[in-house]
């Protein structure tokens, strides 16, 4: 379990996630990662405050859609060649706290196929958003 709900600025928060999204694309700074997709994870964490998402009517516009992360993934992967996982990283970030509803994210990528010897090997990034001035902090 994520220890990141202890946080003082998240204790009002509820997470939403979106685990081990299994993506083909063009990642990487070496000439024969550019030829070709390569298989990367990605995992995304979103807190959003309670009082921004308690569904009363039971209904989808009173969250955040899931469907919110992975639209976001696609439209940058749709932006064409990637080189570094903490691009990937950033810009995914970025575009998570653009969300009005979202306080704090944290999102890891993962390439699995690097390396013989390990799981794999990745990049992974949180922050929050300052909520009196609901701009990203580090």
């Amino acid at each position: 379990m994520n220890s990141d709900l202890a946080l003082p600025q998240l204790h009002d928060c509820r997470r939403l996630f979106l685990r081990n999204y299994e993506i083909y694309i063009n990642i990487g700074v070496h000439d024969y990662e550019k030829r070709s997709e390569q298989r990367v994870f990605i995992n995304i964490d979103l807190y959003i405050p309670l009082t921004l998402c308690m569904p009363v009517n039971d209904l989808l516009e009173e969250v955040v859609d899931y469907d919110f992360m992975r639209t976001s993934v696609a439209n940058r992967i749709s932006k064409g060649h990637i080189h570094l996982q903490e691009t990937l990283c950033d810009d995914l970030t970025r575009d998570m706290l653009s969300h009005p509803k979202v306080r704090a994210v944290r999102i890891s990528t993962m390439k699995p196929d690097v390396y013989p010897d390990c799981e794999g090997v990745g990049v992974e990034i949180f922050k929050i958003k300052d909520v009196t001035q609901d701009t990203p902090v580090a």
